[in-house]
């Protein structure tokens, strides 16, 4: 693998920045204001974070700290204009570097902050959210990532796409394609739920019952166990009862089972 120059590597971290930046203003413009699918805080537990004046406070704070990170990758691009004026940078490297700053920041998200923490899903008022995370990954998180290694891979000088460019980039869409077989059958409502930590069967009971979802079938930790989930509220009411997991799909239910184990 032919390695980056220092200049030219400047000037991609500079470009991932300004798009990690771009790519939060996108997710809370578009999400938390246009289609209103979710605040920042939307899935914390606690009547605090119950009112939307504090859910709206908390998604100002997020646009500040993305507008921090927008102006940090301008400054950054900005360090590197002499690369710009003496013609060694192309519109491939910094639209490349652009686009993996953006997949970067979606793929962190969708992986951190949703299946980690939980404090947001893509959409928190439909019966699976884990289709919509799961789709948000693939449209906005993997094909920005592959479009820019393959614009960074066309601006390298000799960087022509070999065999083993042709091989890295079919392994790469392969991954990307994986999560596809996560999505659930249409029509199900049988819901497999996990509790990562601190779960009990009182626990689980108890937030079935808020959920209105009867119980199926549960570990006897408590952590993991299937319920008849019918509606959007009761999926988020499971979440916000302290669920790691709420899913209808097969194979993330496999996963789930896994994880526990």
């Amino acid at each position: 693998m032919v390695s980056e120059s220092p200049a030219r590597r400047q000037v991609i971290t500079a470009a991932a920045v300004l798009g990690v930046g771009l790519s939060g203003f996108f997710d809370g413009i578009l999400l938390h204001q246009l289609l209103q699918w979710h605040h920042l805080l939307s899935l914390v537990p606690g009547e605090t974070f119950r009112s939307i004046e504090t859910q709206i406070f908390a998604d100002g704070m997020f646009h500040v700290l993305m507008y921090l990170v927008t102006a940090a990758g301008l400054y950054l691009l900005w360090r590197t204009r002499r690369q710009f004026a003496e013609g060694g940078v192309s519109w491939r490297t910094v639209t490349g570097g652009a686009l993996l700053g953006f997949g970067i920041w979606n793929v962190v998200d969708v992986g951190f902050f949703h299946w980690i923490l939980g404090i947001h899903r893509i959409r928190v008022d439909v019966p699976d959210p884990m289709i919509y995370d799961v789709a948000w990954l693939l449209i906005l998180g993997g094909t920005p990532l592959l479009t820019g290694w393959l614009l960074l891979r066309r601006a390298r000088p000799g960087g022509g796409a070999g065999a083993r460019g042709s091989a890295a980039t079919l392994a790469l869409l392969a991954l990307l394609a994986a999560p596809l077989a996560s999505l659930p059958p249409p029509g199900s409502s049988t819901a497999v739920v996990l509790f990562a930590s601190g779960g009990s069967p009182v626990r689980a009971f108890e937030a079935a019952l808020a959920a209105n979802s009867p119980v199926l079938w549960m570990s006897p930790d408590g952590k993991l166990m299937a319920v008849r989930a019918e509606g959007a509220g009761s999926t988020a009411t499971l979440y916000r009862a302290g669920a790691t997991l709420v899913t209808r799909s097969p194979a993330l239910a496999g996963c789930a089972a896994a994880v526990r184990t």
